[in-house]
């Protein structure tokens, strides 16, 4: 039986075979209770400490449904262009897991309260390819477990496992789209943008902070290959809790070369769920994958039917912001930039940080400039997002307004920024103590000037006989001489002068 390192390259799969994927994502939503409680969902709380009655499965206990869940899920639907149920009911959906202490999931099942929907996403090569999405549901999250012991921190070799049910119960929302086809080779990529474009629409909308290395966004890849031409899908494999965008992609593109690999060996492929590991990009088997009927849904005894009124639905639908996608689109026309440049800021996770410097009185060609420069070398280099450095837009905004009027060349505000971010201060204390000023002043200048082009009479004679790009050379002179802090273009001028040439 072919192996997990067992792989036929990405070209050759292709060249037998079509992909088929699904995406299922869940959201925690950022309520500040829980699903069908109300008990905290505040993070880092001691284990076992936020749980009552309810969300332990205690006998007698009735949930009661969270309100800013239900609307949560309508926007959530509305800016996925999903129609919104007019009723619906949440459903028992029964498994043994430990992690879960009422043995059953309080979710939906054939009844979700938005359907039918779909989501555009756009390709690094500024290609659009569009999500249909199946259905949308409300659904509550299960406990952590820790298993103790053993090599891989998987319940297979460990000792003994710790159980915390402090995230049981937590809001969920679980958006599953309809089988991807016609993807072809960019299917790993496409399933990335549409992870990313989701996590931004999410964001836009306020109901959850979507921090995948949080796990408050993680992504199962479900994936089968079938032969060209042939329109029965195959058995599809599921690998859980994908929780980075890079591992979405990475998981289907290993996904796609061992289901190749097994079925060119006349292998079958197993339906199962598999566990995705960063350090190799593969994927290793989980369990084998039930179907719908191995859990035994039934319609929830403890809450009544889901029944928003077309009225309310319509409000939220006014009140949704301008969706991520619109807003990209319009601020690439407005900043004259291409699809390419945009991509590069969105993959900086700049974007945001842009717009707050533009709010805060900078222009935009300096906002880009700042933040996709040294402060995206500096991310880089303390192996930091961008939105963790120790600078804030009002900061960077206020460099600029510092360059703008004089103060500061290109060269004085990137120390500022470097002040900044090494604790110094606001800008205008960091040029106060590091003395970083433009020198403009004639008399200082001047002097500078006359002391350049003593030392550089061959350089002089040729600005003398027309050459004036040359001054170029007396114009660098001045500015070592000034430690940088000369203002170039009246050191120009004033080197001109002192040589009789016109400008």
């Amino acid at each position: 039986m072919t192996t997990t390192t067992d792989l036929v390259s990405y070209e050759d799969a292709l060249a037998s075979y079509d992909p088929v994927m699904g995406l299922e994502v869940h959201v925690e939503l950022g309520t500040r209770t829980k699903m069908f409680c109300g008990c905290s969902t505040t993070l880092g709380a001691d284990p076992n400490t936020q749980t009552c009655p309810t969300c332990l499965g205690m006998p007698g206990a009735l949930p009661v449904v969270n309100a800013i869940g239900i609307e949560s899920a309508v926007k959530i639907g509305l800016a996925l262009n999903c129609e919104i149920a007019e009723w619906c009911r949440f459903a028992r959906k029964n498994y043994f897991y430990p992690d879960m202490p009422k043995n059953f999931q309080t979710s939906q099942y054939d009844e979700p309260i938005a359907f039918n929907g779909y989501l555009d996403v756009q390709l690094e090569d500024g290609e659009t390819f569009r999500v249909d999405i199946e259905r949308a549901h409300m659904e509550e999250d299960t406990g952590k477990s820790t298993h103790v012991g053993g090599a891989t921190g998987r319940i297979h070799g460990a000792s003994h496992s710790l159980l915390d049910y402090n995230r049981a119960g937590i809001p969920l929302i679980e958006i599953v789209t309809k089988p991807i086809e016609g993807a072809g080779e960019r299917a790993p990529e496409i399933a990335r943008a549409y992870v990313r474009e989701l996590r931004e629409l999410i964001r836009a909308l306020g109901v959850s902070e979507a921090r995948m290395e949080m796990g408050q966004m993680r992504c199962d890849v479900n994936l089968s290959l079938r032969p060209h031409g042939r329109e029965k899908f195959g058995t599809r494999s599921e690998t859980k809790n994908v929780n980075s965008l890079r591992s979405v992609e990475r998981a289907a593109r290993f996904e796609i070369q061992r289901h190749a690999a097994v079925l060119n060996d006349g292998g079958t492929i197993i339906q199962e769920t598999r566990h995705f590991h960063e350090d190799t990009g593969s994927t290793t088997s989980g369990r084998v994958k039930e179907e719908a009927e191995d859990y035994r849904y039934f319609p929830e005894p403890d809450l009544v039917p889901v029944a928003p009124s077309r009225e309310w639905v319509e409000e939220l639908r006014a009140g949704l912001p301008e969706l991520p996608l619109v807003r990209r689109n319009r601020l690439r026309e407005e900043w004259g930039i291409s699809g390419t440049d945009m991509q590069s800021i969105l993959n900086a996770g700049a974007l945001d940080l842009i717009v707050a410097t533009i709010d805060a009185g900078a222009d935009a060609a300096s906002a880009r400039k700042r933040w996709m420069g040294e402060l995206a070398r500096s991310a880089n280099e303390s192996a930091k997002a961008l939105d963790e450095l120790a600078i804030t837009p009002e900061q960077v905004a206020r460099v600029t307004a510092l360059v703008t009027s004089g103060d500061l060349n290109d060269k004085l505000a990137r120390q500022v920024i470097e002040g900044v971010l090494a604790g110094e201060g606001t800008p205008d204390e960091v040029v106060e103590k590091r003395g970083l000023k433009v020198v403009s002043d004639d008399g200082a200048l001047t002097a500078a000037v006359e002391e350049a082009i003593a030392g550089n009479p061959g350089v002089a004679d040729k600005i003398r006989g027309g050459k004036v790009a040359a001054a170029g050379a007396l114009v660098g002179a001045v500015m070592k001489a000034t430690r940088g802090q000369a203002d170039a273009a009246r050191v120009k001028e004033l080197i001109l002068q002192q040589l009789g040439v016109e400008g």
